[in-house]
């Protein structure tokens, strides 16, 4: 198929090129210079002359913090880029998979959020990233994930790895709780969507809940050091809080994938030793 994949140089787009391109796909990649998700102009341009059958549209203004005092940057990535991208898509005849977030819901929900909760997004970056949904056409389809991590840019595996060489003993949240999602998985079933559609909004991430403090304890074990180094705080805690709000329960059930029979993502530990292992390498040549 021909794929045009924004923010291709980013955490998740690195691998999802590799990927894609691995797999026989003929993909486009622009650049924020080549392609400026704020200019509609610049982005018919690029979609047009691509002529892709689907965009995977992973660029977004991802800096949760951030988010809150730059709100107007916010939203001209998050939801009028996103508007761009599904114009330009409609202009070529091509389907949207549109890579969005557990940010959507406010946390209070006890159990897994379904695909059919009510959203309630209490941070800016949330909210964008549901108006971002809210643009999508009935043919495309919003994969929501959580908890990103991987082998490519800044992510939590890189911070407690960094953390663990700096520190003898580690603190981290023990009320949030989460499914770890790894790139190169996710990357695995974004492309199977973009193969074989399945409209709407969908769950997608690696399996096993966990808290941060959990999850950085699974970390220094797959490093092979100490998991008693980690110890457990709570988001009240943090010194300096932070500005964005968090949910407290960021679980997202897979539903949608489990009810079409499409694959599931394994367990985050089964891929959190390679990037690990990956990104320890890595450390050593420096």
């Amino acid at each position: 198929m021909r794929l045009l994949i924004t923010g291709g140089s980013g955490q998740l787009g690195t691998d999802l090129v590799a990927v894609a391109r691995a797999a026989g796909h003929d993909v486009t990649a622009p650049s924020s210079d080549e392609m400026d998700l704020r200019q509609g102009d610049a982005v018919l341009a690029a979609v047009s002359a691509a002529a892709p059958e689907v965009i995977v549209h992973a660029a977004a203004f991802t800096a949760v913090d951030r988010c809150e005092t730059e709100v107007e940057l916010a939203e001209a990535i998050n939801v009028g880029g996103t508007g761009h991208i599904v114009d330009a898509a409609r202009s070529v005849g091509a389907r949207v998979l549109y890579v969005s977030t557990d940010y959507v819901f406010d946390g209070t929900k006890p159990e897994a959020y379904l695909e059919t909760d009510p959203t309630n997004p209490k941070s800016v970056y949330g909210r964008t990233k549901l108006e971002g949904e809210s643009r999508l056409g009935p043919e495309d389809t919003a994969v929501r994930t959580s908890w990103v991590v991987g082998a490519h840019g800044n992510n939590m595996v890189k911070t407690i790895l960094r953390l663990a060489g700096q520190h003898p003993e580690l603190s981290f949240v023990s009320d949030q709780r989460g499914h770890p999602t790894f790139t190169a998985d996710l990357a695995q079933l974004l492309c199977h969507l973009a193969a074989d559609p399945l409209p709407g909004v969908v769950h997608a991430t690696n399996q096993g809940a966990v808290s941060w403090f959990e999850f950085a304890q699974a970390v220094l074990e797959a490093a092979g050091e100490d998991p008693q180094r980690v110890k457990p705080v709570t988001t009240a805690e943090l010194t300096p809080p932070r500005p964005a709000p968090r949910p407290e329960n960021s679980v997202l059930d897979n539903a949608a994938l489990r009810n079409a029979g499409r694959p599931l993502l394994g367990d985050f530990r089964e891929s959190l030793g390679p990037v690990v292992k990956t990104l320890l390498g890595e450390q050593c040549q420096e």
